[in-house]
């Protein structure tokens, strides 16, 4: 899937989304990624939603966003209770989708000026 960018931005916008990949600002990542507007993009060291821990979350709290998207994969899946306490305790609101909607919806709330984090999870379903 391609996203269309603001090509005058200076800001991190999600360019390109697929099967083992990510693109930001028109650069290819084969790997699951942390992005914020402004700033480093970071690997994220999951590789599957079955990996997420409490301390991979945890270590999302440190860039102080006031929402984190977490892109879950080819589909929507929820987080067990006791995986999101540290979003919680932090005061960070967060929301899990599909990475593809994930990644749109980056996008749209980083145009709006929010403090926005998006930790996306690739989708290889189809990678042999």
């Amino acid at each position: 899937m391609k996203l269309h960018s603001d090509p005058q931005s200076s800001l991190n916008t999600i360019t390109g989304y697929g099967i083992g990949y990510i693109e930001v600002n028109s650069k290819v990542y084969p790997h699951a990624l942390i992005v914020q507007p402004e700033g480093e993009i970071s690997p994220w060291p999951v590789s599957a939603f079955a990996d997420l821990s409490s301390d991979n979350l945890a270590s999302l709290c440190v860039f102080k966003p006031e929402l984190i998207i977490i892109g879950t994969g080819k589909k929507q899946q929820f987080l067990k209770p006791e995986l999101i306490k540290p979003l919680i305790q932090a005061k960070i609101g967060f929301e899990m989708m599909d990475s593809q909607a994930a990644c749109r919806t980056y996008n749209i709330l980083m145009n709006e000026g929010r403090q926005v984090l998006a930790a996306i999870i690739l989708d290889t379903s189809n990678l042999v």
